[in-house]
């Protein structure tokens, strides 16, 4: 029987061909800006086995590998490029055997707009990456999600994932995202830059960190590397800066629109990442620089620390850098401890969509990324944690097991801002996380100008 997993342009095609037109109609004013590079396609195909010499495959060979083959192509979409497993998506996709996954990759930025014109122009891939929270919200209430109950009763989701996990998946009281991983954000840092800076224990308070950073300072290396280049880096910064002063339920009430980014409890949050900067604690022009060029940054001694998500251990380790040994992470510190300890994060999933052209394909493939092992490959490839409690989590390094208790201790677990509120919101705020870390000296105009851009994006 031959296993095959494909990359082809298919569902992207027009997709592309829309940002031509685009492209094309905006003349020379965005002459310079880059086009996102389509995915270069490929197929693989494992090597058939050797007939025997003297001897016919029995007919019914055929017969089977058809009937596998029965539910035909179903098209993927998703933002996994080779800095955020993409090879694990292909290794899973190799053991489905009901059908054929044809895969299309997106850069993770290009991704963002792109199923977004595929969905709305009525050709997306069958099933697609997503985000849980407001992302999946805003596509679901814009029709272009079909339930996946099914997928979700064959396979058993509903006992074997936790209920948080479950609950991410809900949209309109019914399943429409299939956990795939979830991930838990941390500061990961380099054990030996802390140890010439005499750093034998992570700080977990707001005024250890601080002298902490004044330590590693002393020896000429930058505390904080933060690449903010494509903005949502910087927004864990304020993630929990405010989770840890004002707590869960005011940044709940901020993200929906009943508090205001003019609260004296923005204005504390800000004042405090302000110190920091001011104190020279950040790596210089962190709007020049994206995520990985930070990990590197962590990774070859420029700088201590990042505060970024577990994804980050997969590049670390596709890099040849060795847990524990050569990274590791603690949680961001408690700055008031009157404040629960929540957990921040997103979770990584599957959706199905409303215009699919094989959706009985399409569950069939969500059923085999629900299962335990697949999504246990997954997790190891990118540096994720499976959602399927019968996962076989003894696999885990010792850095994402750690990360994996940290999580089941914490009081709760909140989505990143960018998937905590409506996109057209999250803009908003991704541009003032990235205009305060051009210059935090006027952040009260930041406020203002976000309050008012806010309260514009919730009414529209």
């Amino acid at each position: 029987m031959r296993i095959r997993t494909k990359m082809r342009l298919g569902w992207l095609l027009p997709v592309l061909v829309a940002f031509a037109l685009v492209a094309a109609a905006c003349g020379d004013d965005e002459a310079d800006e880059p086009a996102a590079e389509p995915a270069q396609t490929t197929t693989t195909q494992a090597a058939p086995e050797e007939a025997p010499a003297t001897t016919e495959a029995p007919a019914g060979e055929e017969m089977v590998e058809e009937e596998m083959m029965s539910l035909g192509e179903v098209s993927v979409g998703h933002y996994y490029g080779s800095d955020l497993g993409q090879q694990g998506i292909l290794d899973v996709n190799a053991t489905f055997e009901a059908g054929e996954a044809v895969v299309s990759p997106i850069e993770h930025e290009a991704f963002k707009d792109q199923i977004l014109i595929a969905l709305a122009g009525g050709e997306p891939p069958d099933v697609f990456s997503y985000w849980a929270g407001a992302r999946t919200r805003s596509v679901y209430d814009n029709g272009h999600l079909q339930p996946i109950t099914a997928a979700f009763d064959e396979a058993d989701v509903w006992n074997n994932f936790p209920q948080a996990l479950v609950d991410a998946g809900i949209y309109g009281g019914e399943p429409h995202l299939l956990p795939f991983g979830f991930h838990y954000v941390a500061f990961f840092y380099n054990p030996h830059v802390m140890a010439e800076a005499g750093i034998t224990e992570m700080p977990t308070t707001g005024e250890e960190l601080f002298a902490a950073a004044e330590q590693i300072a002393a020896t000429g290396v930058k505390p904080f590397a933060l690449g903010s280049q494509f903005r949502w880096p910087a927004q864990f910064w304020f993630d929990f800066l405010i989770l840890r002063t004002a707590g869960p339920d005011y940044r709940a009430k901020l993200m929906s629109g009943e508090a205001s980014y003019e609260d004296p409890q923005v204005t504390d949050a800000l004042q405090l990442w302000k110190d920091w900067v001011d104190a020279g604690f950040f790596v210089d022009d962190a709007n020049a620089y994206d995520w990985t060029d930070a990990a590197d940054q962590v990774a070859n001694g420029e700088a201590a620390m990042t505060l970024m998500g577990t994804w980050i251990t997969g590049y670390w380790n596709g890099i040849g850098l060795e847990p524990v040994t050569d990274y590791d992470f603690f949680n961001f510190p408690v700055l008031d401890p009157a404040i629960e300890n929540a957990a921040l994060g997103p979770i990584d999933g599957w959706a199905l969509s409303a215009d699919a052209a094989n959706p009985e394909g399409a569950m069939a493939l969500l059923v085999h990324y629900a299962q335990p092992d697949n999504q246990l490959k997954w997790a190891l490839e990118q540096g994720a944690l499976p959602p399927n409690s019968n996962a076989d989590t003894s696999q885990l390094n010792p850095v994402m097991a750690k990360a994996l208790v940290e999580v089941g201790k914490a009081d709760s677990y909140s989505f990143n801002y960018d998937l905590a509120t409506p996109p057209p919101v999250a803009e908003v705020g991704l541009d003032m996380f990235q205009a305060f870390m051009d210059d935090p000296s006027s952040f009260a105009d930041l406020q203002a100008s976000a309050q008012a851009d806010a309260v514009a994006a919730f009414s529209g």
